[in-house]
């Protein structure tokens, strides 16, 4: 019982922090396939030059199902989700896929070295270390440049850097919002520790986004560990990111702004409100989703839960915090029972063993589904990142857990390309070529302690 003490010092400090967050339900999502508008509708798509007529998106999308294996992923989930949400499925996109830390944060790197305009960013944690400060320059010398800079922080997820950090950005021009402050005194109209903005969005000149999974801290910096190097030292974050070009970029400028105005935050100006629009730059259809607490139905939830229901030959899915409830299980297991290859990568490395005990309670009944699962050995794994039948795709923010699906801010992006499904199905292979299968026979023969942990944490899931 070593690790007894803190795994119940651990839950005690969590409980704390949940206090308050409500009895909050996420939504029936087989009541909302049932009811959803027939598939046979054609599906409304947006271009830099505005809306397609329904014959012009019918043609889109025929072309698209013509390149792909047969799959309901196309047409009746993409009905699911334009019943829940107003954000549009955009055309012309170019989406590059940014397969960990290093490329992510050379592309904004790039990004913001050339911005003439505007840069929007908002990111969970922003860390006062090398990577930071790296960001704190970057931003400072293209605020003296004449470019206008827009910082949003969470203070919880950016509670360990000091206050004079933000100070030192502020003092040069750019401007910042600390979301949700902790002192609850802060002016804002609601107060609550379980609300944070886990979003991570780089908007610059209103022309790319670069948005995904990825904080600004130097765990993603670091190079990944090697099977027989000594394992002490810095752990590497393995996380995923994506580069947007086109007009899905005006749906994260939409995104920034609307959580800028409800944080009070200072008035922007008319070229950060109107950013020019991004003309077609690519092939790809991309669809923004967005949530916030408080919204009826909890969008990045019934987006997985659908994709999972509609799914013909394939879900190859890869999640941080894999504490899912029973309509995903369920949802998992039917794919498995139908034939697909339903393969899920977990961390094995963790930064919270409470999380590990919690993901780990639904291995038997996954695996006993058919479900195959996996845990990554080389890196702490923090991607949130799934492809299906090998034409629909999502990289965000959104961890398969309690708290992201129902308390957290946060982003995805839904990609429908072949082509860069075959790009994350390349990244796939390669996350698992560094993770080890859990088998059944195996699993079930795991230590009776092991098993105690594991039900005891899952009594409270929700407040993970």
């Amino acid at each position: 019982m070593a690790n007894a003490k803190p795994l119940i010092l651990s839950f005690l400090f969590i409980t704390l922090l949940n206090i308050g967050s409500g009895c909050a339900a996420l939504p029936n999502v087989t009541e909302m396939i049932d009811e959803a508008p027939s598939a046979q509708k054609p599906r409304q798509i947006v271009t830099s030059q505005g809306v397609l007529s329904p014959q012009q998106s019918k043609a889109v999308m025929d072309r698209l199902k013509r390149s792909v294996n047969p799959t309901d992923v196309l047409e009746r989930h993409t009905a699911v989700v334009e019943s829940v949400t107003e954000s549009p499925l955009t055309k012309g996109n170019k989406v590059t896929l940014l397969a960990d830390g290093q490329a992510a944060y050379a592309a904004m790197f790039k990004a913001i070295r050339r911005a003439k305009s505007q840069i929007n960013l908002e990111s969970y944690i922003i860390e006062d270390d090398e990577t930071g400060r790296k960001f704190a320059e970057l931003l400072l010398q293209k605020q003296g440049e004449g470019v206008q800079v827009n910082v949003i922080y969470d203070s919880m997820g950016s509670i360990n850097s000091p206050a004079s950090f933000f100070q030192r950005l502020r003092a040069g021009g750019i401007q910042v919002v600390e979301f949700n402050p902790l002192n609850p005194l802060a002016d804002r109209d609601e107060w609550g520790l379980t609300h944070r903005d886990h979003r991570k969005i780089l908007i610059v000149d209103g022309q790319v986004a670069i948005m995904g999974g990825i904080n600004i801290s130097k765990v993603y910096s670091s190079t990944p560990l090697k099977r027989k190097r000594n394992r002490k030292g810095p752990i590497h974050w393995r996380d995923t990111d994506i580069q947007i070009e086109g007009p899905a970029v005006a749906e994260f400028q939409k995104l920034f702004l609307d959580t800028w105005l409800k944080q009070k935050g200072p008035k922007l100006s008319e070229r950060n409100h109107h950013p020019g629009a991004a003309g077609e730059k690519g092939s790809a259809l991309v669809r923004v989703i967005g949530s916030t607490p408080g919204e009826s139905n909890r969008i990045p939830f019934i987006v997985y839960v659908s994709a999972i229901s509609f799914a013909e030959h394939s879900i190859h899915m890869t999640n941080s915090y894999f504490i899912p409830d029973d309509q995903i299980v369920k949802a998992l297991g039917d794919a498995a029972g139908r034939g697909v290859d339903v393969k899920i990568i977990l961390p094995g490395v963790t930064d919270s063993m409470l999380a590990l005990h919690a993901q780990r309670y639904h291995y038997s009944g996954l695996l006993k589904s058919g479900v195959k699962l996996y845990e990554h050995g080389t890196s702490l794994l923090h991607a949130k990142t799934a492809v299906v039948d090998k034409v629909w795709s999502t990289v965000g923010s959104t961890n398969m857990d309690f708290l992201s699906l129902l308390n957290n801010d946060e982003v995805n992006a839904v990609i429908l390309s072949k082509e860069f499904a075959v790009e994350m199905e390349k990244m796939f292979a390669g996350d698992l070529a560094n993770s080890r299968q859990i088998k059944w026979d195996e699993w079930k023969n795991r230590p009776y302690l092991n098993r105690v942990r594991e039900w005891f944490v899952n009594l409270f899931v929700r407040w993970l």
